[in-house]
């Protein structure tokens, strides 16, 4: 089952998403689940939050994936968004 995991940073939190970038990177790909991933970038193209498409086995999962994230345990996110994404194109 796909999940699509859409974060937005905290306002002025780019020094703790580069302080956990590599933590983050690596906990990708360790865990073996995210079929598709990127930052998110505002207007001026700077990272901003993520999307990060997981296939995994339910919601509980996708949920525990999230919070056990590098950047979720640094504080980074002002909202986290889960959604069932369903793969028509691609």
């Amino acid at each position: 089952m796909r999940f699509a995991l859409m974060t937005q940073d905290k306002p002025g939190a780019m020094q703790v998403r580069m302080d956990n970038r590599a933590a983050h990177l690596a906990y990708i790909a360790d865990t073996g689940v995210v079929e598709m991933a990127g930052p998110v970038l505002d207007e001026n193209g700077e990272m901003c939050g993520s999307l990060i498409v997981l296939e995994v086995d339910d919601l509980a999962a996708a949920q525990a994936w999230a919070e056990a994230d590098p950047y979720a345990k640094a504080g980074l996110f002002a909202s986290v968004t889960l959604r069932v994404w369903k793969k028509v194109v691609g």
